[in-house]
């Protein structure tokens, strides 16, 4: 089976706001094309535009109804890989093809070594991994390795193409074994959460909850209407036409 480093210099990972995801699938769209031609490529896709429509994608969103006392409300859930501290995806595997690096805490996969044996993804309570019947390996979300070490590309556009194409800047991109960058920060002030502490897989990637609603949305009467006045002539014939 294969060993975790001792510890890792950085915590590379995702911070998501649960509050500002609106759902439009950008990140999805975006991961997808930089992953196709990415580390990881290619990313199978079966029958995109048929009835039985499948493939390999490193993020999902999920969108679930959720009601309080003070009404109901609409949470975006994006999903990937969560590059936890003790994955157990990393301890199952026979090969050694899925292995955590000391360097930043990303967890990746070593196509070369992999036998697609599944047993990472049965071990993984997140449903990170996709299996990619094509070529009978396993693949996950590699944070953009290929990207956020690219000295080709601009310092800014160094990060995650999920988090590039956020449109609501719901994604947040850092070093959170640093407590003092702009992640932990964030983490702190907002109460950022583990997706399912109790397993004990501590993951890298933190939630932001959704901000709890103070009040309901605020009443504004509007004046009632005035009676419309029946138009004569020509023009109040046609109305009537058009009306009937």
């Amino acid at each position: 089976m294969t060993c975790l480093p001792s510890q890792s210099g950085k915590k590379l990972g995702l911070v998501i706001d649960l509050d500002t995801c609106v759902g439009c699938q950008a990140c999805v769209t975006a991961c997808k094309e930089w992953n196709t031609g990415g580390h990881m490529a290619p990313l199978t896709d079966i029958d995109p535009y048929g009835g039985h429509v499948d493939g390999v994608w490193f993020n999902r969103v999920y969108s679930y109804e959720h009601t309080t006392e003070m009404g109901g409300r609409t949470v975006n859930f994006p999903r990937s890989c969560l590059h936890c501290d003790t994955p157990a995806c990393v301890t199952v595997c026979p090969t050694g093809a899925s292995y955590k690096r000391a360097s930043d805490g990303i967890v990746l996969i070593d196509e070369d070594k992999c036998i697609g044996c599944n047993l990472c993804s049965w071990a993984c309570p997140y449903g990170a991994r996709e299996f990619d019947i094509d070529v009978g390996v396993m693949k996950k979300c590699t944070l953009c390795v290929d990207r956020i070490y690219n000295d080709n590309l601009a310092e800014e556009d160094r990060v995650p193409a999920c988090v590039a194409a956020c449109p609501t800047s719901a994604r947040h991109f850092g070093d959170l074994g640093d407590p003092q960058s702009a992640v932990s920060q964030l983490v702190a002030e907002r109460g950022g959460v583990d997706l399912m502490p109790e397993l004990g897989y501590r993951p890298t990637n933190k939630y932001l909850p959704p901000r709890a609603h103070t009040k309901r949305a605020a009443s504004v009467p509007a004046p009632a209407l005035e009676p419309v006045k029946a138009e004569g002539g020509f023009l109040g014939w046609v109305d009537r036409m058009l009306s009937n």
